[in-house]
């Protein structure tokens, strides 16, 4: 074998060693940058969950102080108990709140200060800082809960998860409530 094809053939292992590296670079960043895609998209995930129980936690304490206060139903509690409880599920969702606005996507960052706008406005008024009759109290309650959708939506689209929960495959629903007659008086919202 002479000098020229011993050089091609040096040539030939250099050139299979240098593609094999660069090949196995290139698939390695790209596995480690899909772990951390999947990494944030967990946490996103935890952060949005954990802001929408914190969210649901608000409504129903802000239901029981305004139940109690408006006498549609006594909780067996003081009212300074329940301001307490709606202060701390307020706090705790403050900062759920913040995880959305460290991780969030912009559009879902912006759906939950929409939510945060009406679940604010429920609050005041189960405080008694804002006053409104009882169909203003469940208004306020379909706009907590279509923020609420807003927010799905926002979020499953920065997750990448298909579909909606709102749309025309999905009839807007109203609050559920008991029915009126003798002996099941109107409880709220």
């Amino acid at each position: 074998m002479g000098t020229g094809e011993q050089l091609v053939t040096v040539a030939a292992v250099l050139l299979g060693a240098v593609t094999t590296h660069v090949t196995n670079h290139l698939m390695e960043r790209n596995r480690t940058r899909y772990q951390l895609l999947t990494r944030w998209d967990d946490r996103k995930l935890d952060a949005y969950a954990n802001y929408i129980d914190q969210v649901r936690s608000g409504v129903y304490a802000a239901v029981h102080l305004y139940e109690q206060r408006e006498g549609i139903r006594d909780s067996g509690r003081s009212d300074q108990e329940l301001v307490a409880e709606l202060a701390e599920t307020a706090r705790v969702r403050g900062r759920a709140f913040e995880r959305v606005l460290l991780l969030g996507g912009d559009d879902a960052v912006e759906a939950a200060h929409e939510l945060n706008v009406r679940i604010m406005e429920v609050d005041w008024q189960a405080k008694g800082e804002t006053t409104g009759t009882l169909d203003e109290w469940r208004e306020r309650h379909r706009a907590v809960f279509g923020a609420i959708n807003a927010f799905y939506d926002e979020v499953r689209a920065d997750l990448g998860v298909s579909g909606s929960v709102t749309g025309e495959r999905h009839p807007e629903r109203d609050l559920l409530l008991p029915p009126q007659g003798p002996g099941n008086g109107d409880t709220g919202a």
